[in-house]
């Protein structure tokens, strides 16, 4: 991390909203959600959304499908100064921790064949690929499919 103070995560409110986006065009400028697609999916029950702040700024966010005993990871996304410092982690571990406890027994995820070091970090945390979808982004790529089981001894 840098020199400022340690990121907290809290739960995604609307007005994380605008940065939130600013981060969503910065990293995925082919395919970004619109404003309105963030307020559409803080609105529905079955999605958990948590944000990274340091001081009041968003940094990095994260939002999964929960609907036990199964989970999706609907995004992950880390401002491009900030990548590489554990935020997606942060985020991911904070989300699947919350769904776990909700009665959920493995998570899902898309990503993208090309990205690599985030295929490593979904490595580390317990993912493994299952499946790979062709042509599955706006540009053409394939995406790999990864799935989590809950880890052994868990309650």
């Amino acid at each position: 991390m840098s020199g400022g103070a340690s990121p907290t995560v809290e739960p995604m409110r609307w007005w994380h909203i605008a940065q939130a986006r600013d981060i969503e065009v910065e990293v995925f400028p082919d395919d970004a959600w619109t404003v309105e697609q963030f307020w559409s999916e803080l609105a529905q029950d079955t999605r958990s959304y948590a944000v990274a702040c340091e001081g009041d700024a968003v940094v990095a966010y994260a939002g999964l499908f929960v609907l036990p005993p199964d989970a999706d990871v609907q995004t992950v996304a880390v401002a491009t100064t900030r990548q590489g410092h554990g935020l997606a982690r942060l985020l991911l571990d904070d989300l699947i921790s919350r769904a776990e406890k909700e009665g959920v027994t493995h998570t899902l995820l898309e990503v993208r064949d090309s990205n690599v070091s985030a295929q490593r970090l979904y490595a580390r945390m317990g993912f493994e690929q299952i499946s790979r979808r062709p042509r599955y982004y706006v540009d053409g790529s394939d995406a790999l499919i990864m799935r989590r089981p809950r880890p052994r001894g868990d309650a």
